[in-house]
């Protein structure tokens, strides 16, 4: 069982196989790493990630996030980006497409809602909508991944999808996926800030702690 999230020494990172944990995968599972090896002399796998290495290096501490994607995007041949993106980003993504459109892509863009699906279709009642009495729509990922494939989209943006509906969108788009940018509501979209001031949040956390709701 891989545990890279506790290790400390991250002898991989360096280059030092001599100090490699014993929890190391490195050490326990050598024929998935070497199964995962092959997998990048595969075509498309391949350019990906010549690419995304192209960029890291070009780009580093330099380009912000969309002009990652901008330029992975032109060093990748993509034309045509796809963008699925949440209701409450709608202005965020308004300008997204304006900056795309404007770097040369043609872009085809999703929202959440599209469908107007009322959440009843998914079995739930009044106190579980976010504001009971009164109709929600249903997020609809299944549907913007169909219409972002439909059109034909090269590579697709997230922008704000909630947890769980950006996993449906990313398991039924043909193209593959990137994300701009995660929801958080509490935190302005920025989820990491709670881990940089995690002493803030103990308590916050403690809360789920044992698998309490």
């Amino acid at each position: 069982m891989s545990r890279c999230g506790e290790c400390g020494v991250y002898a991989c990172y360096r280059g030092r196989e001599e100090n490699l944990p014993p929890h190391c995968p490195m050490r326990v599972e050598p024929a998935v790493l070497d199964e995962a090896r092959g997998e990048y002399q595969r075509g498309e796998n391949l350019a990906l990630a010549v690419n995304a290495a192209l960029v890291e290096s070009a780009g580093y501490q330099k380009w912000t996030r969309l002009e990652e994607i901008i330029q992975f995007s032109r060093r990748a041949g993509f034309e045509k980006l796809g963008l699925a993106f949440c209701v409450g980003l709608r202005r965020e993504a308004a300008e997204v497409v304006k900056i795309l459109k404007q770097a040369g892509f043609t872009v085809v863009s999703a929202m959440c809602k599209t469908g107007s699906v009322p959440k009843e279709f998914l079995g739930l009642g009044e106190g579980q909508k976010v504001r009971p009495g009164q109709f929600e729509a249903m997020c609809n990922p299944v549907a913007q991944a169909m219409l972002l494939n439909r059109a034909g989209t090269q590579f697709n943006i997230l922008l704000g999808l909630c947890v769980g509906h950006d996993s449906l969108f990313i398991k039924y788009s043909a193209a593959p996926v990137t994300v701009l940018a995660v929801k958080d509501r509490v935190l302005a979209h920025n989820p990491l800030g709670a881990i940089y001031a995690a002493h803030y949040y103990a308590a916050k956390f403690n809360q789920h702690a044992g698998g309490s709701g």
